[in-house]
């Protein structure tokens, strides 16, 4: 009985995997399956295969072969439950049959023979098979795994970071980010998003906090620093917490306790994605419109995205980091107004911005100007994109202890590539002067940066860069040469 199973299930196998020649595969499961009684009526098996004629040699001998009506044998499509089902029922009684009739174990010793050589022979197609089956019960597992309920998701991301640069010695940064993805309606999601870190530096933040740090990843004055990943706090903390809905379709509305506004303004798809993209902080965003005491932390408040029309997104924002303490409209504060203009039918994506902000007794206007530009070519996508900012910062600063009268510039150029030669790749260059002011120092800061990123999977980024800083904090001080290899991965 033993020898019999392995002949229905050898057989079964060895034509499961058949691959179809002639006839389109379909997908439909439904159609019921009819008997063929020889190979030559299956139109989509050509004789010319090596198999025809030992399978033609079963089929015949037992009548045992399912087809379908339109004269298909479908050898690529996966069996459903219940035609595996009747054809190994079917296989059963035809062997037992010629069993009872009395065919000799021989003939039947031969035959399974032949099923094991179409089996070993097609034996890669099934492994393919089941591979695919597995990797799709993995990933099953895995959305099973990270739906929380119904209605929440988790995703996540893993920010490690080597660095080294002048005057400083090899550190490891490292930063970890969960996401909870909370939708109730289908139209709205509250996000929330918990953050952290070991607390590291590089050689850039470093030199910046030998003396004032006016313009490193944490400045006080603006954000005009090295890796983004700086300075992250070894608790775990809230990072963003918002709810977004839609009162109308072509409006978005976010109110919450923690909104980043980065998460709503300037937003650029070549230089935003620290892990994926330039590893400074300084090229992420225009760090007068978008102001860093607010946006490292969060604030309470609200933001809006209004969709004038297909080309055309005005979007304003408020938020204050103090709010517990202080009041929602207290010192420290930013409100912004961005509108963003695709010209129709062409990559190129222009914003204005205005901030307003209060940060520890200093008044602050600015207003800003970005854009962006993606051409596509056949060898991957090649962007080009700027930002332009003027600023006045008024008023005695309580962190300085000191009046400040300046009318700040500033300014970013970057190109970056993507899919370029490699599937996955990315790599840019961009430089540009955070803090431009005669009454700040006496030089003026300068960056520049240069990163190459691969995309291994669809999970893990490994990207490398240099980063230059000269002047840092407008002081006249040796230039900082730092070096990194970032990895993110993202679950």
């Amino acid at each position: 009985m033993k020898e019999l199973n392995w002949i229905c299930i050898g057989i079964i196998l060895a034509t499961a995997v058949l691959p179809a020649r002639s006839q389109p595969v379909s997908d439909e499961p439904s159609e019921p399956m009819e008997q063929v009684t020889t190979v030559s009526e299956l139109t989509d098996i050509r004789p010319s295969d090596w198999a025809y004629q030992a399978v033609k040699s079963l089929v015949e001998r037992y009548g045992i072969l399912s087809g379908y009506p339109d004269r298909t044998f479908r050898g690529n499509r996966p069996l459903t439950r219940n035609e595996f089902a009747a054809a190994i029922a079917n296989v059963i009684g035809r062997i037992e049959e010629q069993l009872i009739a009395g065919n000799s174990a021989n003939t039947i010793a031969e035959d399974m023979q032949t099923i094991r050589r179409v089996v070993a022979a097609y034996g890669e197609a099934l492994s393919q098979l089941r591979s695919r089956v597995d990797d799709l019960d993995n990933r099953t597992a895995t959305v099973e795994r990270q739906q929380f309920s119904t209605t929440t998701k988790l995703s996540g991301q893993v920010y490690y970071g080597v660095t080294n640069g002048t005057n400083d010695q090899a550190t490891l940064l490292s930063r970890v980010r969960l996401n909870l993805l909370t939708s109730f309606q289908g139209n709205d999601v509250l996000v929330t998003q918990l953050q952290a870190g070991n607390d590291g530096r590089d050689a850039i933040s470093k030199a910046h906090d030998e003396r004032q740090n006016l313009l490193g990843t944490n400045g006080i004055l603006a954000d005009g620093g090295g890796l983004d990943a700086v300075g992250v706090p070894r608790e775990l903390k809230i990072r963003k917490l918002y709810y977004s809905f839609r009162p109308s379709e072509n409006l978005q509305v976010s109110v919450g306790s923690n909104l980043p506004p980065s998460d709503f303004i300037d937003r650029n798809q070549f230089a935003n994605q620290s892990g994926q993209n330039f590893g400074s902080s300084f090229f992420a965003n225009n760090p007068l419109i978008v102001q860093n005491e607010i946006d490292r932390f969060g604030g309470a408040g609200a933001a809006i995205a209004w969709n004038a029309n297909r080309a055309l997104v005005i979007r304003g924002l408020y938020a204050a980091a103090d709010s517990a303490t202080t009041g929602l409209f207290q010192d420290r504060y930013q409100a912004s107004l961005e509108a963003e203009y695709t010209i129709p039918n062409q990559p190129i994506t222009v914003r204005a911005q205005y901030t307003h902000a209060d940060i520890n007794g200093t008044q602050i206007n600015a207003a800003g100007l970005s854009a962006e530009w993606a051409i596509q070519r056949r060898f991957g996508v090649f962007g080009i994109f700027g930002r332009l900012g003027i600023g006045s910062y008024e008023g005695f600063n309580s962190i300085l202890q000191q009046d400040l009268d300046l009318n700040p510039k500033t300014w970013a150029l970057g190109v970056s590539f993507q899919n370029f030669l490699i599937p996955g790749s990315k790599a840019g260059l961009a430089v540009g002067q955070p803090f431009i002011s005669d009454r700040l120092g006496n030089k003026t800061q300068t960056n520049f940066e240069a990163f190459f990123g691969l995309l291994l999977n669809d999970r893990l980024n490994i990207s490398p860069s240099v980063t230059v800083v000269s002047n840092p904090n407008n002081r006249a001080s040796p230039t900082i040469l730092e070096w990194s290899l970032r990895v993110l991965y993202e679950f």
